[in-house]
């Protein structure tokens, strides 16, 4: 995606809403806006019927008093906003991104596990918004994705390819959507369609592994942020390209610098690889 920066941008202080606000990596967002000299939090989004309704999200995020109430509704805090950060549910994100294309709101959306519908809603928001989307906001994650693909490159099939991740064990999702981006940036490299070649656990397979297929594997348990390995499995030696996050703040952090970098783009849907340069 060809990048369109408007240098009037590089200066502005950037008014960013959170989505789930309350949670667990809602908090970790507002605590990286305030850390980032270029954004300013200007709304707080949790569900209807949430007991942190009309509480301050910066006190909610132990950051200090930041006179944001939460509230219920993005539509009555969309004009306050130049981008929306939203890390919650399939369903939820879909709604908002209509609300924000509507709007002509960037999105930086952090959620995974979309099916098809959703997908298709993304590609309709991104032709009148501007949307980065990614599975992981780490930068460690998406230099891990280009090495990846030389890897897959180099060895093309002649390699078995198997994917491990864990994570905490409240984690919705599985596998998680980082595993999917690194099988696809294999994939891709190899020439194939992931839908075509993966193989998810091999519980009950019987018969050889069969050339080609890139295998994953989740585990969740106690409170791993995210652990990711894919090993290149050759005849005579093996090769292991590994991600492990230490802390959550990495990929708010992430999240929060891709905000400030969305605003300077026309419509489309761009990822972390674009926010950083490496698809350049």
């Amino acid at each position: 995606m060809t990048q369109q920066v408007d240098n009037k941008m590089e200066n502005k202080i950037i008014n960013i809403g959170v989505i789930g606000a309350g949670g667990r990596m809602g908090r970790m967002l507002i605590e990286a806006v305030q850390d980032n000299p270029q954004t300013k939090l200007s709304a707080a989004i949790e569900r209807q019927g949430s007991s942190l309704v009309g509480a301050d999200a910066g006190e909610v995020a132990a950051v200090g008093l930041l006179n944001v109430k939460i509230v219920d509704d993005l539509t009555a805090v969309i004009n306050d906003i130049d981008v929306l950060v939203d890390f919650s549910l399939p369903a939820a994100t879909e709604q908002n991104m209509q609300i924000c294309a509507e709007h002509k709101v960037a999105m930086v959306i952090g959620t995974t596990g979309f099916n098809e519908q959703q997908e298709q809603a993304l590609a309709a928001a991104s032709k009148k918004i501007a949307i980065v989307y990614a599975g992981n906001y780490s930068t460690g994650v998406n230099l891990s994705l280009k090495l990846l693909e030389m890897a897959a490159k180099a060895f093309g099939t002649d390699a078995d390819v198997e994917i491990i991740e864990a994570h905490h064990k409240h984690k919705i999702d599985a596998p998680s959507g980082t595993a999917y981006m690194m099988a696809e940036a294999v994939a891709q490299a190899r020439g194939q369609n992931l839908k075509d070649v993966v193989v998810y656990g091999r519980e009950g397979q019987t018969g050889a592994r069969e050339t080609g297929t890139i295998g994953i594997h989740a585990i969740r348990g106690g409170e791993i942020v995210g652990d990711h390995t894919v090993m290149f499995i050759a005849d005579g030696e093996v090769v292991e390209i590994t991600h492990r996050a230490r802390e959550r703040m990495t990929f708010a952090a992430g999240a929060i610098r891709a905000t400030t970098w969305i605003v300077q783009q026309e419509a489309g849907q761009y990822d972390m690889q674009d926010v950083l340069g490496l698809n350049k």
